[in-house]
């Protein structure tokens, strides 16, 4: 992900410490020689985290999200990973090694590194695991992946906001199909794509940067795609610049464009990792934060303020009042004459945690895939190609599923703790993305 730090390239390779450093071009230089012994041990461990992560990619396809450091070190891991049991051997014994390293560490924000590195390698162990048939339970295979355990709802408890979607949208034949039929005349015609998203994704970005500096050189590619378990994704290629794709293999509706501008884009995983890359690998040379695996709590931070920061650059009525004056006529939809529109979509977003508990129960082995997709169906108001999708994305990421509404959660409890103002808010924002930051560290304030 992220350009590196402190110790040579030698140094990295060979898993050892060295005095003699250089840092690659561009990037932050701290001299070991003057650093305490703490600081000089965290470096060190992170280096070989880095490393690590590198090579457990090459065991699993899309395990590493995104990776921006220097490319001989990923040549070097791909031409000579360890196997799967000696990767988990070294994961342990790095966590023992920073376990006797962060008794010595002094100050609040080399504490947080610390614990970040920490919780990044209890996922990668937990991975590792799951590489070599260990299963988890749902609950204990999200808590040792994202750091955060889930407390789900019965399916039950979602029935009263399937009853307000049902006065929104009356009439005889399954609820879903209906809510579908309805929700069609808001589809975004393939031809208006890029335009409409053009727009969405301007307005998402002037409203960030209205609060968070961005460099003056970050820019993002947008490419419409197929054949996708998901609706959006963010490629980080490092240099602040990012590749955005967003899948078409089903109609896409005007919600989403202001929905994925801010989620890949601003302020979400784009601005996540141009602050990251920014505040924590150039300024502070932290190698670690170079490399993103998937698998991690740092999916839940991204996700979590991916999701919230669509209500965050676009709150109470600013996001109907953009999609009716801005966006409808740009995708040539038609301009309802009443709210039900976007009621409706507020009323399908309190029933959404459903998703959670079908995940649960279907990864847990409690129900079967027929049943996983019959109940997303039902609770998710979507069709059945809809609901293929959403059980495509729980077969391929399995409990990653946790960390867009929980995550969501906790970012907005986070920052909406105290009733703060809008500056505030967005001062709370800019922590999270630009700080080494764990779910705990939210839980916790």
């Amino acid at each position: 992900m992220r350009t590196l730090l402190v110790l040579s390239l030698l140094a990295v390779l060979s898993g050892c410490a060295t005095t003699e450093t250089k840092p690659p071009a561009g990037v932050a230089s701290v001299d070991v020689r003057r650093a305490p012994a703490s600081t000089k041990a965290l470096d060190e461990i992170a280096a070989a985290y880095l490393r690590l992560s590198l090579e457990v990619g090459t065991h699993e396809d899309g395990y590493i999200d995104a990776y921006y450091g220097p490319a001989e070190l990923k040549k070097a891991a791909e031409a000579n990973p360890r196997d799967k049991a000696a990767l988990l051997a070294a994961t342990r014994d790095l966590m023992a090694q920073l376990d006797l390293a962060a008794r010595r560490i002094p100050g609040a924000i080399d504490r947080r590194r610390a614990a970040f590195l920490r919780a990044q390698l209890r996922a990668a162990e937990t991975r590792l695991m799951m590489m070599q048939g260990t299963r988890f339970a749902f609950a204990d295979e999200a808590e040792r992946l994202f750091g955060v355990r889930p407390r789900l709802q019965p399916l039950a408890s979602y029935d009263a906001e399937l009853a307000k979607i049902e006065k929104l949208v009356p009439g005889e034949g399954a609820l879903a199909t209906r809510v579908e039929a309805w929700l069609d005349a808001f589809t975004i015609p393939k031809e208006r794509l890029q335009k409409t998203f053009d727009a969405a994704i301007a307005r998402c970005r002037g409203r960030s940067m209205a609060h968070i500096p961005m460099p003056a050189d970050e820019s993002f590619r947008l490419e419409f795609v197929t054949g996708k378990s998901w609706s959006g994704y963010n490629y980080y290629q490092g240099g602040y610049h990012s590749l955005i794709q967003v899948n078409t293999d089903l109609p896409i509706r005007l919600s989403r464009a202001l929905d994925l501008g801010c989620h890949e884009g601003y302020p979400g995983h784009h601005l996540l990792n141009m602050k990251l890359e920014e505040k924590l690998v150039k300024e502070r040379g932290w190698s670690e934060f170079s490399v993103y695996p998937l698998y991690s709590p740092q999916s839940l931070i991204a996700e979590g303020t991916a999701n919230y920061g669509i209500d965050l650059a676009f709150p109470e009525s600013s996001k109907a009042d953009t999609e009716r004056d801005i966006l409808m006529p740009i995708a040539e939809i038609a301009v309802p004459a009443d709210d039900r529109y976007w009621q409706l979509l507020k009323a399908i977003k309190g029933a959404s945690g459903a998703r959670l508990t079908i995940a649960q129960q279907y990864l847990d082995g409690e129900i079967d895939r027929p049943t996983a997709v019959a109940l997303t169906q039902k609770y998710l108001l979507v069709s059945p190609k809809r609901a293929e999708q959403s059980v495509s994305f729980t077969d391929q990421y399995r409990s990653y599923v946790i960390n867009y509404g929980l995550g969501e959660a906790i970012v907005r409890r986070y920052i909406e703790r105290g009733k703060p103002s809008r500056e505030e808010m967005w001062r709370r924002m800019a922590r999270i993305i630009g700080e080494p930051t764990l779910p705990a560290d939210l839980l916790a304030r």
